[in-house]
């Protein structure tokens, strides 16, 4: 490897993409074609980056496997970062494999995070972990180091371990001091603010406060009866109970939590569950029906007692009842929740990481464009769509990911 090889490299490690752009702009040999798609990659510039990593790929000669397999993963990594989800997983895959073969044990670990980062988005967190707890980060660089302990991270806020994602966000901080790239040091902080911005809302008593994601898991893990309506679950110290399909059952058990502990009018409960203005007999019988679907549902958790006025919710076990609600209410606030990173994402990568059809997605955006929410650019398949972070307040909880049940 020349010299100007090296010395692009060592920018790009540093997060200089100008630096190394300027040793090899003017080159068109396999390495100084990979280093060049890294370095567009790093200005942004995904779709040129793109061709690049393709062309130094198909350059590189059948015996040099190992700069191959290093362009796929740098290939991978932009479809990541731009939302391709549906990027071919079997080809990082395969690409760790050889490179693992090849004792490049480095690039081999980077297409690995690069996996979990990937599982990490579309909420299968069992396997995140099962992959992260076969990696060894002690032989690593420091960047690298830092991107592992961003991951960690991630998974623990996901999971609310909000002890375990501090003190990696430390270790990560440290470490992107150590490697001294400004860039790594500016996405470790970016993580930071998720754990000290306002999760979710503690609504109680007919009062409401904001909580962190420390606050978060501290009511989960008491004693008190939550009505999550983060997640849809209803659940306490001994069980949890998810109400998640079935909407009707889970606005009556809201609207009781709320109250609680006083009682709810019926026809308070009627246009809670139905939408319905006027409660007539029709709406009466249905809401008595509904009642007592949600009796057999909650009786682990709680009672449902009718009232003169309507009907109450009666723990049996906890002593207080509360309602864990969204920051900000939104009718489409998962798909705001993927969007609110700021990156691009199509709906084909929306709709595969909320487990929905494309469809159910495209109008979702369709009604979020319409009120000014989220904007989009590009037709057809290129089409991506974009909004800005809601300010003030961290997406984490209306991300599709179970909460922790036990």
């Amino acid at each position: 490897m020349d010299s100007l090889i090296t010395a692009a490299a060592r920018a790009l490690a540093a997060g200089n993409p100008l630096g190394a752009l300027n040793r090899v702009a003017l080159r068109d040999d396999p390495p100084a074609l990979a280093l060049r798609g890294i370095a567009m990659a790093q200005l942004g510039d995904l779709a040129r980056a793109k061709a690049l990593l393709r062309g130094a790929a198909r350059a590189f000669g059948p015996k040099e496997v190992v700069a191959r397999a290093r362009c796929v993963v740098a290939e991978a990594e932009i479809a990541l970062v731009s939302r391709d989800l549906t990027w071919p997983a079997k080809a990082l895959d395969a690409a760790r494999v050889t490179l693992e073969v090849h004792g490049d044990r480095v690039n081999a670990a980077h297409a690995r995070h690069l996996e979990v980062r990937r599982l990490l988005l579309m909420g299968r967190l069992d396997e995140a972990e099962r992959m992260l707890g076969q990696l060894d980060p002690a032989p690593l660089p420091a960047a690298w180091t830092t991107a592992h302990e961003l991951v960690v991270a991630g998974v623990a806020m996901r999971r609310l371990r909000t002890k375990t994602a501090r003190a990696a966000l430390a270790r990560a901080e440290r470490a992107a001091r150590q490697a001294g790239n400004p860039v790594l040091t500016a996405e470790v902080e970016s993580a930071s603010c998720v754990l000290n911005t306002p999760a979710a809302r503690l609504i109680a008593h007919g009062e409401e406060r904001l909580l962190l994601l420390d606050d978060v898991e501290a009511l989960l893990a008491s004693k008190a009866l939550i009505v999550d309506a983060c997640r849809y679950l209803v659940r306490d110290a001994r069980a949890v109970i998810s109400l998640a399909r079935r909407p009707v059952l889970f606005a009556l058990a809201r609207a009781l939590a709320e109250a609680w502990p006083a009682d709810v009018p019926r026809a308070t409960l009627v246009g809670r569950a139905f939408r319905a203005k006027h409660a007539d007999e029709s709406h009466r019988a249905r809401l008595r029906v509904e009642i007592g679907r949600l009796r057999t549902l909650l009786r682990r958790f709680a009672g449902v007692s009718a009232t003169k006025g309507g009907f109450a919710l009666v723990p049996r076990h906890a002593r207080e009842v509360v309602v864990l609600a969204r920051p900000v209410e939104e009718q489409h606030a998962a798909v705001l929740a993927f969007l609110a990173d700021g990156e691009s994402w199509s709906s084909s990568a929306l709709a595969l990481a909320l487990g929905a059809s494309q469809r159910t997605v495209q109008r979702a955006l369709e009604s979020l464009a319409a009120a000014g929410k989220v904007q989009s650019f590009g037709r057809g398949r290129a089409r991506r769509w974009t909004t800005p972070p809601v300010p003030g307040f961290t997406t984490m909880l209306l991300l599709p990911a179970p909460l922790p049940s036990d």
